[in-house]
């Protein structure tokens, strides 16, 4: 099982962190640790993971086979029935590993009335334990990075084929669709988050979650997708036009173009995460448009689409060789439109390297 490769890892940062017990809900966290992606509803299921190194894992019966495959035969699972609840779970397997009286960290896949329900069976100390997962995911392999870099490449496709679907009359929905088709006909296996196709006036709203306006000419057209290959996400945006834009949409695209090289180009080994923001939040800023960039400048990306680094204003974390992100400047103006340029940058031998190539040329749908 993947596990057992980084259990010496894992229960090392757990002594760091002076944490007992490590719990890991469904999230990209599990799927890293041990390839399980159970569905994720109101039933309980978790690893736990012990600084000794020993692991055992709570589940419902009606996910018992699946979590046993992937497991093994080796792994201790403790199931529960939905008439009964997952406490009675805890009981059994408090009998064998005595977790009273020890620190807990718990990841973000653990819901909080579920940690509500497990305080009142466990006399623990419950801790953050998200830190601890950041700390595993945070440098690629070699395998991983080539893992983000196809998809990467994939995303790069659907970017540049999808303008030339793009056309007055057809509803956002149709180009979403459109775009997840050849995410999946490039070798996409699935998607790395929900495609926002955000158009017109719903441009300005960052994550557009809608997909019903229809194209009209004189639209700005903000484009955001991913896919996922072996497990790894991509994430690009690219800001198309429908006719010729107006000078003042030259003007502020061109700022964007240019906030998104800054910080590319300062993308290094070594490189202060702040320093990447600040580069593109100056331009921005110089330009007179820091009220409209009110996000970070990007966010870590590997099994999760959103993971540490946070490339953002106050994160003083030096960038290492291995750590992928995006970086993706934005200006967006409520009422009346927004644009966006996001490639994902990845440090190796020193430097930061862009994975996305699909051109930032200003995109005019004539």
């Amino acid at each position: 099982m993947i596990l057992e490769k980084q259990l010496d890892k894992l229960t090392g940062l757990m002594k760091e962190n002076k944490t007992d017990v490590l719990v890991v809900g469904p999230s990209p966290d599990l799927e890293y640790l041990t390839g399980l992606r159970p569905l994720i509803d109101e039933r309980f299921k978790a690893l736990f993971i012990l600084s000794d190194g020993r692991y055992f894992y709570i589940s419902p019966e009606l996910c018992y086979e699946e979590t046993r495959e992937v497991l093994g035969e080796n792994a201790d699972i403790f199931t529960w029935s939905d008439s009964l609840g997952f406490l009675e779970a805890f009981g059994k397997m408090n009998k064998y590993y005595d977790l009273d009286g020890k620190t807990i960290g718990v990841n973000d896949g653990i819901r909080a009335v579920d940690l509500i329900e497990m305080r009142n069976i466990l006399n623990a100390n419950f801790t953050n334990g998200c830190r601890i997962m950041e700390r595993m995911r945070i440098i690629k392999t070699k395998e991983e990075m080539e893992n983000l870099r196809r998809a990467a490449q994939i995303a790069d496709m659907a970017a540049s084929q999808i303008v030339n679907f793009i056309r007055p009359g057809i509803a956002e929905r149709e180009i979403k669709k459109k775009i997840e088709q050849i995410l999946f006909e490039n070798g996409g296996q699935e998607l790395a988050f929900e495609t926002i196709v955000a158009s017109g006036p719903n441009s300005s709203k960052p994550h557009y979650n809608d997909d019903g306006r229809i194209i009209e000419k004189k639209d700005v057209i903000i484009m955001d997708f991913g896919c996922r290959y072996n497990g790894y996400c991509s994430d690009i945006s690219r800001t198309a036009f429908v006719g010729e834009p107006t000078d003042e949409q030259k003007k502020i695209y061109g700022i964007v173009v240019e906030a998104n090289s800054r910080a590319e180009a300062c993308a290094r080994e070594g490189a202060a995460a702040e320093e990447v923001d600040l580069a593109a939040r100056n331009v921005i800023r110089q330009a007179g448009y820091g009220q409209y960039f009110f996000n970070r400048t990007g966010h870590g990306i590997g099994v999760g689409v959103h993971e540490a680094p946070n490339i953002m204003e106050g994160n003083k974390q030096v960038l290492q060789n291995g750590m992928a992100f995006s970086v993706e400047p934005g200006i967006y103006i409520a009422g009346n439109f927004g644009m966006r340029v996001e490639d994902i940058v990845l440090i190796d031998n020193g430097r930061g390297e862009v994975l996305n190539n699909a051109s930032k040329e200003m995109i005019i749908i004539r």
